[in-house]
This record gives C-alpha cells, structure tokens and sequence, in this order.
C-alpha cells in the first residue's frame, strides 16, 4: 500500500473524542500526543510507515510524545474533545484549538 492510500485508510479511522474516554489509554502509557502544528494524518503515515527518523526527530522536538500528567489532566479538567487515531499499540491524540 503506497503512502496515499495508507493516509486515506487512515483518514477514515479517525474519530473525535473526549479525554475522558481515553483514560484507560492513557493510564497504560499509550497516549501519544501530536502537537497542534502537524497534521494527525501524516504522523499516522509516519509511525506505520516505522519511519523512525521523522518520528525522532518530532519527538525531539516535543512534538510528538507520550501524553503528560499535567496535559492529561488539564484535558480532564476542560472535558476536552480531541481527534484520535489508533495506530496499535497507541493511541495517537491531537488537541485542535476550535475543535
């Protein structure tokens, strides 16, 4: 499968949903956050395509990295509505100003 057609796959499997039914992930360690500035998709494409260089580099960069204590709850707090992927063993989360 070429990469548009993976990112057109993925696109179809992501879902908006509230923090508070992401908890269980969350406590496992799988919540992955993706920053704002990237698009969900392409991180997606990325980790399945295991294109470990891109993702290092964005995780270095604290762009994309496991979801924090203070974050998580901040989210708790707000009920907030995020977009969510998963990407198996994770569950990738992106907050959206507006969402």
């Amino acid at each position: 499968m070429n990469e548009k057609e993976l990112a057109s796959e993925l696109v179809l499997e992501t879902a908006k949903i509230r923090w508070h039914e992401l908890q269980r992930f969350f406590a496992s360690g799988n919540a992955i956050a993706v920053d704002q500035s990237l698009d969900l998709i392409h991180v997606a494409t990325q980790i399945t395509k295991d294109n470990a260089t891109q993702v290092k580099v964005w995780m270095e960069a604290g762009l994309v990295d496991a979801v924090k204590d203070s974050q998580a709850q901040e989210w708790y707090d707000q009920d907030a509505v995020l977009w969510a992927l998963v990407i198996k063993p994770w569950v990738l989360v992106q907050y959206k100003n507006g969402n």
